[in-house]
């Protein structure tokens, strides 16, 4: 299924005009004339804006260059296009010791121009004659060819003969038709007469799988998406490829549909040479993996358009429309649409791409899940204004790992947890215990980003909790009905490090917070007695001063409130200890930490706000 939704991807978009050539980016354009006489060597590099604070990099011209095989281990020469140590004999490798030897630099040099002397003998062509020329007096001194400043040792190069002005020499009409005649009687018939599994035409020979460059933790070379380069990937007595038989067509219809989702910005076929662009389709999951998302028809595209802004905004993302933000509010919209939906997570390795997930849906389907999904996240927020756009799943990602490997969040959690938003499935439930792990060890950071960070955790605590414990009562503020044993601890927590705030100012060196936030999110009742205790003589100093008596009486009141739920006693001695459980669970440990996000962005709010959050939670239950 997914190889045919990517080949049917290909056909819609019309990535393939012309099978037998496919897009590149070329660098460079090695200009010659009648004789063999080189004109100059033009780079094609263009300006395309990269987003965000980064500089304009100079990108190199995509164009159709004949389609080739995978290039192993072995020596390999393109036909008309190729890297500098094939299409001129050089290497521009600066690193000496990295540089190809004089005899390997022969040899391939070789290779390329026998492919050019065959297409000569076969077409008689005056471009092909003026590169064969040109190439012969390389390769016998007569002509020094110096590569451009710049020049990178994977940059590719084609040839123009100076009549075409800017055509290059493949691109001719009998050096295409050439080419074509090539291709085809490359393509031989397979002997078991087995039928593609994508088209269902015969498969023909078995061949490599094209390369899919782009891919995050593969080689810069590419990595395959099918192959069989082991006994173990192999079965029934079939033989390499033949394991899965795809038709070259269709192999290099999929691998260019996929290169097209990973690409930032591929060339739109159906705009020639225009410069325009397909919409970009993927955004990164981790340091390895990457989700690539479309759709099955056209009238999709706006959704799809979307997607990756509602989803997982960059910072330089433009708004999208009011529909879609209606998603990030977490309210479902009429979308009668009854296309698929499909998301690819890919994670890259030195050989070969792993298939993290597949994700299909319906367009309608996976808006309502975006929905659901935004409203299980919405949490106040310390870190921004409560009407701040959602948090960016990788902002919510990075928030699991420990600062200092922020890209740390294994793929396959990852992967689930995107999963589950798109499919309105319960989360992974490590992201939990991740979430109150890092909240414990990070809890006395305080600078912008550890704010974002704990509001990051917060949402996601309060997702898991919705979605997989049932605590459909969770509200995106601080909720004062709520009775949960944990929930309850964690409101007493910020109030009791406000309190210690106004009595001492913000100045302590080790706060309640930082002390004690761990053991009494774990094991409450060997804990808040003491900080009970404490804060009978931080609620006295705080009294005892104009500017925070008032706010002292009102955080005594606030911790009587709290308690009282909870069946707090006092020993006689006026020590409390008696009311409070012995341990948490996971579940009343992520309550934990709500509850005490929540109470720190209550005791920030206005006594207005207050009054209208307690009238409305009073409504409403």
């Amino acid at each position: 299924m997914i190889l045919e939704a990517l080949y049917d991807l290909a056909v819609r978009e019309e990535l393939l005009g012309d099978p037998d050539y496919e897009l590149k980016p070329v660098a460079w354009l090695v200009r010659v004339d009648d004789g063999g006489r080189l004109l100059g060597i033009e780079g094609t590099h263009g300006k395309v804006e990269q987003g965000g604070e980064r500089k304009k990099r100079p990108q190199p011209k995509s164009m159709a260059v004949p389609r080739q095989p995978i290039r192993t281990s072995g020596d390999l020469a393109f036909f008309l296009c190729d890297k500098a140590e094939y299409a001129l004999g050089i290497d521009p490798e600066p690193d000496p010791e990295k540089r190809r030897s004089p005899e390997k630099l022969a040899a391939r040099f070789a290779l390329f121009r026998s492919r050019v002397a065959t297409c000569l003998d076969a077409t008689a062509d005056p471009g092909i004659r003026a590169v064969a020329q040109l190439l012969e007096r390389i390769a016998d001194g007569a002509e020094t060819i110096t590569l451009p400043v710049g020049s990178a040792p994977n940059d590719l190069f084609a040839f123009v003969y100076a009549p075409d002005v800017d055509r290059p020499v493949h691109d001719r009409p009998a050096v295409r038709a050439y080419w074509k005649a090539e291709r085809r009687a490359d393509t031989k018939v397979s002997e078991s007469g087995a039928l593609c599994m994508v088209t269902g035409e015969p498969a023909g020979s078995a061949a490599n799988f094209p390369l899919l460059k782009k891919v995050p933790g593969g080689t810069p070379s590419g990595v395959s998406l099918v192959s069989f380069n082991a006994n173990a990937f192999e079965s029934h007595g079939w033989r390499g490829n033949a394991n899965a038989p795809i038709s070259r067509s269709a192999a290099e219809a999929i691998a260019t549909a996929l290169n097209r989702l990973l690409h930032p910005a591929f060339p739109d076929p159906r705009q020639g040479h225009s410069g325009g662009t397909l919409p970009r389709r993927h955004f990164r999951l981790s340091a390895d993996s990457v989700v690539c998302f479309w759709a099955s028809d056209r009238g999709a595209d706006d959704f799809v358009d979307d997607f990756a802004a509602i989803f997982n905004p960059s910072d330089d993302a433009e708004p999208v429309s009011e529909v879609y933000r209606s998603l990030w509010r977490g309210r479902r919209v009429e979308i009668v649409d009854a296309s698929r939906f499909y998301a690819l997570t890919l994670t890259g390795t030195q050989g070969r791409a792993i298939i993290r997930d597949w994700f299909e849906s319906s367009v309608a389907d996976v808006a309502n899940s975006l929905a659901d999904y935004f409203a299980d996240i919405d949490i106040v927020r310390n870190s921004a204004d409560d009407d701040a756009p959602p948090l960016a799943l990788r902002v919510l990602l990075a928030a699991l790992a420990p600062i200092s490997r922020n890209d740390a969040v294994p793929a396959p959690l990852a992967t689930h947890f995107v999963h589950a938003a798109l499919r309105g499935a319960p989360f992974p439930i490590a992201v939990l215990q991740k979430a109150i792990e890092r909240s414990r060890a990070e809890i006395g950071r305080n600078t912008p980003s550890d704010r974002l960070r704990r509001d990051a955790r917060a949402a996601l605590i309060k997702a898991v909790l919705h979605r997989n414990f049932q605590h459909e009562e969770l509200t995106p503020a601080m909720d004062p009905t709520n009775t949960e044993p944990g929930y309850l601890l964690g409101r007493l927590m910020a109030v009791l490090e406000r309190l210690q705030q106004a009595a001492l100012g913000m100045g302590v060196n080790a706060t309640v917070v930082d002390r004690f936030f761990g053991a009494a999110s774990a094991t409450p009742q060997a804990v808040f007695p003491r900080l009970l205790k404490n804060a009978r003589h931080h609620a006295r100093k705080a009294g005892d001063e104009a500017a925070t008596s008032g706010l002292a009486r009102w955080l005594e009141r606030e911790i009587d409130d709290i308690l009282a739920p909870l069946g707090v006693k006092e020993h006689r001695q006026g020590v409390p200890f008696t009311g409070f459980p012995a341990h948490l669970s996971l579940e009343q440990q992520g309550l934990f930490v709500l509850g005490y996000h929540q109470q720190r962005h209550w005791l920030r709010m206005s006594k207005q706000d207050r009054e209208r959050a307690m009238a409305i939670a009073a409504e409403a239950s």
